[in-house]
């Protein structure tokens, strides 16, 4: 119900923006930039680069506001398209290498993990990572998406131009590689 209730008032904030409530503009960028800069972040490797792509993004987004409508998904799928498009502008016009860099993806440790455990659950994701990187651009982006970003399947495929069956085979397809790509000491 809390998910609910959230992705209304996103709506609302929506509704006020459109009408040209730039404070409702405001509470939507302060609701979702971090997960579009993690997002970009993610696909880009370069901290200065994914702030400028994430600035770029919401302010694609505002000139943008009034052609947004609701279609049964959380608002945060259009930001993250956005940015996913502008990304996708980025390495067609420079022939850029998206990497991953795992320094800028660490969780905060766990206070109650004794320090083997949080050596050995970084070097668990610094591996995962490593393997993700390994995997197709769109398996890849299926994988940050679904699991980094934590979108549902539906938000996934409305951001990847698929159905929801595509993403969920891709999904499939992508978590048996990593399967296969991570080392047998880590599985």
């Amino acid at each position: 119900m809390e998910a609910e209730e959230a992705h209304r008032a996103s709506w609302e904030l929506v509704h006020a923006a459109q009408a040209g409530d730039t404070v409702a503009f405001g509470k939507l960028y302060d609701r979702y930039v971090d997960v579009v800069f993690r997002y970009v972040l993610f696909r880009v490797g370069d901290r200065e680069l994914a702030e400028d792509v994430t600035s770029e993004t919401f302010l694609r987004a505002l000139r943008r506001i009034t052609s947004v409508s609701y279609q049964g998904r959380d608002v945060g799928a259009w930001f993250v398209t956005i940015a996913r498009n502008l990304v996708l502008d980025h390495v067609k016009s420079s022939r850029y290498r998206l990497e991953v860099t795992t320094p800028e993806f660490r969780d905060s440790e766990r206070d109650e993990a004794g320090p083997e455990q949080q050596v050995m659950s970084r070097v668990t994701r610094d591996a995962l990572l490593q393997c993700v990187d390994q995997l197709g651009d769109d398996q890849r982006e299926c994988i940050v998406l679904r699991f980094l970003q934590g979108l549902s399947v539906a938000e996934t495929a409305e951001i990847m131009n698929r159905n929801e069956g595509a993403v969920k085979a891709l999904q499939h397809r992508a978590v048996r590689r990593l399967a296969q790509l991570l080392p047998t000491e880590l599985r």
